[in-house]
């Protein structure tokens, strides 16, 4: 212990400035300020999360993105909780297996240009195993659509079965279902 009068002095300084510090509560103040700085990056992470959980509105799959436009599609369907509703133009068994991951009690409707003889026994095949899948003619139908549950409507640029071997864009329509399905 110092008892020279610098010492006393500095003592008195620093128990002065200690007390201020302490009453001031920047101690409390910076543990503060550090947790609201963690919980608004965790806020943040846990946002990124949710948003990248919901299915894009738009984009873009490039060649070669075979497995990724099969996700995209099929998590599509899986949203469904009533019915599916899909216009395509060229139809064969793989769109059937996608159609078939749908949830149970989800309805499943395809309009296509020909129904031909091999997709009408595919068809039957399918509809003996799993929840039954209908097919209509339709020939007035350039663009391919994904109507879920009456309100969704997705356009794709590419036919379900060739998703990703070439690029093709997709987006979610704001316009009401009736609006395609009014034509039908």
């Amino acid at each position: 212990r110092v008892k020279s009068n610098r010492g006393i002095e500095f003592r008195r300084w620093a128990n002065r400035v200690l007390k201020e510090y302490l009453l001031k509560g920047y101690s409390v103040n910076r543990r503060l300020t550090e947790l609201e700085h963690t919980v608004a990056e965790h806020s943040r992470k846990i946002d990124f999360f949710v948003r990248t959980s919901l299915p894009p509105v738009e984009g873009i799959f490039y060649d070669g993105q075979i497995f990724d436009a099969y996700k995209f599609a099929t998590d599509l369907i899986r949203s469904a909780k009533k019915s599916i509703l899909l216009i395509d133009n060229y139809v064969d068994e793989s769109v059937l297996l996608m159609l078939s991951k749908r949830n149970a009690g989800v309805d499943a409707d395809i309009y296509t240009q020909a129904v031909s003889h091999q997709l009408q026994l595919d068809l039957q095949k399918h509809n003996s195993q799993y929840p039954p899948i209908s097919i209509h003619t339709y020939k007035k139908c350039h663009d391919r659509f994904l109507i879920i549950d009456g309100a969704d409507v997705w356009h794709i640029g590419a036919s379900l079965k060739d998703l990703g071997k070439k690029m093709f864009a997709f987006s979610k329509l704001s316009i009401p279902a009736e609006a395609v399905t009014g034509l039908l």
